[in-house]
């Protein structure tokens, strides 16, 4: 049934990739829905298929703003066998050819789930099962990336490019009761403001990969041979 389900998902996704306003519901695929101003309203995914994907890490996007980076986090999260996150709101709409380019084809072996606000991704975040915790990166983070000790059901939280994260989630992440703490990566900061959003991400997200010696690679999507063949072999655009 889940097998069948991924052959829909896959089937569909030239088509949703075209339009983008409505691509297949199923175990690993994306599924969008959109307010009337074309801002995302609903999940992308069911709660259940981020479950089922036994994610050991989680990105988190605080009302990301620029679409080329979240579809470039959705890649990496892709190549990383790494559950994504969006909580609202978004600067962008779901349908924007930016964020589908970004992405290229590799949202259908993306999880991922879409929050209206804060206080909806917390409220979903504590009906989790299992160990978790909220790790909020910051420039006013107290612990270094790399000197961090990262642990299977970690979610990293990332804000937007602009404003960095709201205070109800820094102080979500820092409490005892959801939080793990506040991290920062070094960077020169005389001159530069901040790193790019993908960047940081994909630096963060392979450094707690790296500890966790990338054990969340093997649940990466176990797609039958016949569903290879709806993707391209070669990226021309790598």
């Amino acid at each position: 049934m889940e097998v069948g389900l991924r052959l829909r998902a896959l089937a569909h996704s030239r088509a949703a990739f075209a339009g983008f306003s409505a691509a297949a519901h199923g175990s690993l695929a994306v599924a969008v829905a959109s307010s009337g101003n074309g801002a995302a309203a609903g999940p992308v995914g069911s709660g259940v298929e981020v479950a089922r994907a036994k994610r050991m890490l989680h990105v988190v996007l605080v009302s990301p703003l620029i679409p080329g980076n979240t579809g470039s986090i959705a890649r990496t999260c892709a190549a990383s066998a790494v559950g994504l996150h969006l909580v609202g709101p978004l600067g962008f709409h779901v349908d924007d050819t930016k964020l589908k380019r970004a992405g290229l084809d590799y949202w259908p072996y993306v999880v991922v789930k879409i929050h209206d606000s804060w206080d909806e991704f917390r409220d979903y975040f504590m009906k989790q099962d299992g160990q978790k915790r909220l790790l909020a990166f910051t420039k006013r983070g107290t612990h270094i990336h790399s000197d961090f000790s990262y642990k299977p059901g970690d979610w990293l939280v990332f804000g937007s490019e602009t404003k960095g994260l709201p205070e109800s989630a820094l102080k979500d992440c820092s409490g005892e009761a959801l939080g793990g703490g506040t991290i920062r990566i070094p960077m020169v900061e005389t001159y530069v403001r901040c790193l790019n959003l993908s960047v940081s991400v994909g630096v963060a997200l392979y450094e707690a990969a790296r500890q966790l010696n990338y054990e969340q690679l093997q649940y990466q999507p176990d797609l039958p041979e016949e569903a290879q063949g709806l993707f391209p072999a070669e990226d021309i655009y790598g």
